[in-house]
């Protein structure tokens, strides 16, 4: 029996493995390292995993644990932040130091500034190619709401990233629906 569980596991995580290790990567940046959130999110998901009533949900599934977990880690860690960018700077990929890597590392510092349900959003659509209806069921809103925090998690990130007040934003397809 446990072995036809395990087969059945890995049969629904093996395509969608570099999926959820990019929505993990992006989403712990500056909290712990993504590969811990992978483990923790997979193990509760194995221990869960008779619970998920529909296969096509499963990426949904660890979604919604690596979240959970996330807001868990957040609540006890509320005070520990990255204090100065050199701080920031120096957590990295474990790769080459390489142009794309560095503005990779920016990108994400500046995500891991955007407010926790922005920061879902973008990750989940820009990163993880989620579309906004699947969004908004994943965080229980309507599809207005994400697209709402899109714009705004986009307008921030500019402002972040250029050092400039109040970017003006190109109108944004959304495409995915």
């Amino acid at each position: 029996m446990a072995a036809m569980k395990k087969k059945r596991f890995m049969e629904l995580y093996e395509p969608i493995h570099v999926r959820f290790e990019k929505f993990c990567k992006a989403r712990a940046y500056g909290n712990f390292h993504f590969k811990d959130l992978m483990h923790d999110a997979l193990l509760v998901a194995y221990e869960r995993f008779e619970s998920l009533k529909n296969d096509d949900a499963f990426l949904h599934f660890l979604f919604g644990i690596t979240i959970r977990l996330l807001a868990n880690e957040n609540r006890k860690k509320s005070t520990e932040r990255f204090v100065d960018n050199q701080q920031a700077y120096n957590y990295s990929v474990e790769s080459d130091r390489t142009d794309r890597q560095l503005e990779i590392n920016l990108l994400y510092e500046a995500i891991s500034k955007l407010p926790d349900i922005q920061k879902e959003s973008i990750i989940l659509f820009e990163i993880s190619g989620f579309s906004i209806r699947e969004i908004a069921e994943l965080q229980q809103s309507s599809e207005d709401a994400v697209k709402q925090r899109l714009v705004r998690s986009r307008k921030k990130l500019l402002e972040l990233m250029t050092g400039k007040q109040e970017v003006e934003l190109n109108k944004v397809s959304y495409d995915r629906r």
